[in-house]
């Protein structure tokens, strides 16, 4: 689909409030094409007053503007993430990934209602969320079509990069907030902020490079650590230092005190992009950190060894599914139908210090499903279990052993 096809039809655009968002939404309408912009409200750290985008958008030329409150959607969908510890490459949340799939799922029945069924976006060519939205909207609402600008050849002959767009916008008075001293991008939400392109493309650019958008650098961080305690109960956050919280409430209370201690700050990552190549990113998820790090302290206790190997297969599929696409698909809904049966069993109070961007765990408790012993794991002349009984069990192990070396298996 390119602009030619678009002349004179109407196009829900999604729209962050950025300079693409400005550009793209006035370069439509220059070419005929009714625009509605549709945000999302996904508690933008870079965004104090949310209603900005609204008359940013209507400014640019947008006939109309819908804004959907997603912001506990995103909570939920955050908190499946940490359930099932779906961290892609590293120690990344899948925080923009994720934030993705609410998106459209909160704009189509918006879209739907006033009759459109075209879905603009302002994802690029080169990156992962241009499939995101792709398939999110081809599998929820298989009768849209999905336009993307940056894959239109009369968009990219008008538009080589972020400086003609400066002044495209600039030479008709657009009210964008981009210039051209900012020396790298940042895609933010209630989970996360993902920072990447201009000066963070060189390896020679530090991760303390950027701006923390949610907190500070560990360096910077208090000298006193403080103490977080969180409590689960089947698998969802319901408490925090004692104080009944809801899962959003959880996520902005761990943002706020992850952040003050420089918690997921930082993250430097050189990731494999979905179309091929290879993207550095440096990433800021304080909350994420945090619950997930809690959360993977309370699956140790619970989770035997094959449970663990079954759990850590379904994990890195369900993070490379977010990652490249496909979290609506039949794998991940039935890889998180297998992790619920772990949640359901996921209730404990966890407690750990924060200090320098460091998570030390102080002390778990509450776990009715816990597998852990003192009495069993100690070795003291305590408990129920006797050395002795190992003999017979290293016997049986030791018959295949003596096998392999037997049949010149085993290389010195």
């Amino acid at each position: 689909m390119d602009i030619h096809d678009l002349k004179g039809k109407t196009v829900g655009t999604a729209v962050s409030g950025g300079l693409d968002s400005c550009t793209i939404t006035r370069w439509l309408t220059d070419e005929g094409v009714k625009v509605v912009c549709f945000t999302a409200d996904l508690a933008q750290p870079d965004e104090k007053n949310i209603d900005d985008i609204r008359h940013r958008m209507l400014a640019c030329g947008a006939e109309d503007f819908v804004l959907v409150d997603a912001r506990e959607s995103l909570a939920e969908a955050g908190l499946r993430v940490i359930q099932a510890q779906a961290y892609y490459e590293g120690r990344y949340w899948n925080t923009t990934g994720i934030a993705r799939y609410v998106t459209v799922a909160a704009l189509i029945p918006e879209m739907k209602e006033k009759g459109i069924q075209i879905l603009s976006h302002g994802a690029t060519g080169r990156g992962n969320d241009q499939v995101r939205f792709q398939l999110a909207t081809n599998m929820l609402a298989p009768e849209f079509e999905v336009y993307a600008p940056w894959r239109d050849e009369a968009f990219l002959n008008r538009f080589s990069g972020r400086g003609e767009m400066i002044d495209f916008c600039e030479e008709r008075g657009l009210p964008i907030t981009a210039s051209r001293e900012k020396p790298y991008s940042t895609d933010a939400n209630l989970l996360g902020l993902t920072h990447e392109a201009g000066i963070l493309e060189s390896l020679k650019t530090p991760a303390h490079f950027i701006e923390p958008g949610m907190g500070r650098h560990e360096l910077s961080a208090p000298d006193e650590p403080e103490e977080f305690i969180v409590r689960f109960e089947r698998g969802r956050p319901v408490q925090i230092n004692g104080q009944p919280i809801t899962v959003l409430d959880a996520f902005l209370y761990a943002n706020a005190i992850g952040g003050r201690h420089g918690i997921g700050i930082g993250i430097h990552t050189v990731e494999n992009r979905f179309v091929g190549i290879k993207s550095r990113g440096v990433y800021e998820s304080p909350g994420m950190e945090l619950l997930g790090t809690c959360y993977e302290m309370l699956l140790q206790l619970i989770l035997d060894r094959r449970a663990r190997e079954v759990f850590e297969t379904l994990s890195c599929l369900v993070a490379k599914q977010i990652y490249q696409g496909y979290w609506f698909d039949l794998a991940t809904q039935m890889a998180l139908q297998a992790i619920e049966r772990t949640t359901e069993l996921a209730t404990g109070t966890i407690a750990v210090s924060l200090h320098k961007g460091n998570i030390s765990f102080v002390a778990a408790g509450g776990a009715p499903h816990s597998l852990y012993s003192e009495e069993t794991a100690s070795m003291e002349a305590i408990g129920d279990f006797n050395h002795a009984d190992s003999e017979g069990f290293l016997q049986v192990l030791g018959v295949s052993a003596r096998a392999l070396a037997a049949a010149g298996q085993i290389k010195e």
